[in-house]
């Protein structure tokens, strides 16, 4: 009897194990290779800024994505235009008031719906800065992870973080 506990128990073990590791390679193809989040939104541009330009190549090494993204050892890739980018100027900065929903990587949030134009989670309305629609076309609108982080360049913006794919675009609170 004992043998026969003992073998259960194996069995058991082994199954556990292999269930896990699918669950494991299932997690990771959704999740894409990424899932890295920043301790922190990028630093202020301080000498020297990037021009504003259209034709910016963000893929600074190999197998790096074409759009803004973050590096694992913190740079933000894509965020050197400063405070002059005519890009993400603004009249009336947080006319629809200023997010307080938690910023950086304790607050992960999931897109429960929507597009570029408006999303949401948990109740916050965003809408994606019209420069920057291009590079979340790959985001899944229901359902990736993001970070929000305060824009230090760019008043009135966030910086949203796409946990699964490691890349950013710059977002309007809008309620």
């Amino acid at each position: 009897m004992k043998k026969l506990n003992g073998f259960v128990l194996l069995l058991a073990m082994i199954s556990f194990t292999c269930v896990a590791q699918e669950r494991e390679k299932h997690n990771e193809a959704h999740e894409g290779n990424s899932r890295h989040i920043p301790a922190h939104g990028p630093a202020p541009t301080r000498a020297h800024p990037r021009p504003a330009s259209d034709n910016h190549a963000f893929d600074d090494e190999p197998g790096h994505p074409n759009v803004p993204h973050v590096h694992a050892d913190g740079k933000w890739v894509g965020h050197e235009s400063g405070r002059d980018d005519p890009h993400f100027r603004m009249d009336h900065p947080w006319e629809h008031g200023h997010f307080r929903g938690g910023f950086g990587p304790r607050h992960i949030f999931r897109i429960e719906g929507g597009g570029p134009s408006r999303f949401w989670f948990g109740g916050f309305y965003f809408s994606v800065a019209p420069a920057d629609i291009g590079f979340c076309r790959d985001w899944v609108w229901e359902g990736d992870e993001v970070v929000i982080y305060d824009d230090p360049d760019h008043v009135g913006w966030y910086l949203a973080y796409n946990v699964r794919l490691g890349t950013y675009v710059h977002v309007l609170y809008v309620g």
